[in-house]
């Protein structure tokens, strides 16, 4: 089969699409270059508590979160713990994307997880499911989740990101954002999942799909 049928497919028309099509990606990609600047121009966020979150080899502070003065800290707020007894699929989702590139993330930032179940469960989901290469943290002992916003009065998980710098009075927030970007509009973190934007070149697009914590075998072709 030849990639342009000619018969039934106009490729002028096509093309002129295409290229309207390229002016407006190229659009979006400046436009991105804008948002991304004015978030690393924003002034300097407030001091936050120096919480301490269970980890494998004991309790960690926030502020020890920092393996250098000048390395941001971005944490994830895994949906995991306390309302949520099954670990989130979306976050899932993006845990099993990170798990493979967080030794280049790390080159850069000090990345981890943050679920609100007991360490211990933590790990061992992390373990089950192939993200022991994550550095995993606890907030279920702590107000952090709820404090930032990743977490509701009954212990309901929302998926959500902070990113923090270090200062002489403590930890600092320098950025904080949730999938809940407005009403009715859930994808306030799709920047930081390749599986969407894989899905929003096809023409079906990601239509109504949402991850699953497994799925069935795929036959081979």
């Amino acid at each position: 089969m030849t990639i342009y049928d000619k018969t039934n497919y106009n490729m002028t028309n096509y093309e002129d699409a295409r290229e309207s099509l390229r002016q407006a990606e190229l659009g979006l990609m400046l436009e991105r270059e804008r948002v991304a600047e004015m978030r690393r121009s924003l002034p300097p966020g407030p001091i936050v508590e120096d919480y301490i979150f269970g980890s494998p080899d004991g309790d960690v502070r926030l502020s020890e979160l920092f393996s250098a003065p000048d390395r941001p800290v971005v944490l994830y707020h895994f949906m995991y713990g306390k309302a949520q007894t099954v670990p989130c699929p979306m976050c899932s989702m993006w845990a099993d994307g990170w798990a493979a590139v967080d030794h280049h993330i790390t080159q850069n930032v000090d990345f981890a997880m943050v679920s609100a179940a007991p360490i211990d469960e933590t790990l061992a989901l992390a373990d089950e499911r192939g993200w022991s290469s994550l550095r995993w943290l606890s907030a279920a002992d702590n107000t952090f989740k709820a404090d930032i916003g990743g977490e509701d009065e009954q212990g309901n998980q929302m998926p959500f990101m902070s990113a923090y710098e270090s200062s002489d009075d403590g930890p600092r927030l320098s950025w904080s954002g949730g999938a809940h970007i407005v009403d009715n509009h859930w994808r306030g973190v799709d920047l930081f999942s390749p599986v969407w934007h894989f899905l929003d070149v096809t023409r079906q697009g990601r239509g109504d799909w949402t991850p699953g914590l497994s799925y069935p075998t795929r036959a081979a072709p």
